[in-house]
């Protein structure tokens, strides 16, 4: 069963590029650290998809820390004046869904 949601992770780091690309030439620590954890989201994702139910559900959480590790990255670089708030949102934006849609994965109703 393919997951819409490795579609859509994909998009947010697709997204993301301006601001990696940015932040490459202003703080190369932040850089790796979000490219790392953007890395995880999507692989963790695409693991999930061919795992039986237990690794999977394990992959969902560690791509759901990742997910949220890059929201933290982008709202660092907006706190540290590397790029401004707007130049974040679609990227941002996107990353929430892939949240939701994990985490509602990980707790269904």
């Amino acid at each position: 069963m393919p997951f819409i949601v490795h579609t859509i992770a994909l998009e947010a780091v697709a997204a993301l590029r301006p601001v990696l690309d940015r932040l490459r030439r202003l703080d190369k620590s932040l850089h790796q650290q979000m490219r790392d954890a953007a890395e995880s989201m999507v692989l963790n994702i695409g693991e999930a998809e061919g795992s039986d139910p237990g690794n999977a559900r394990a992959r969902i959480h560690t791509a759901l820390g990742s997910t949220r590790e890059v929201r933290s990255g982008l709202a660092l670089a907006v706190a540290f004046g590397y790029v401004g708030k707007e130049g974040v949102e679609g990227a941002d934006a996107r990353l929430d869904r892939v949240c939701a849609m994990l985490y509602r994965y990980l707790k269904p109703r």
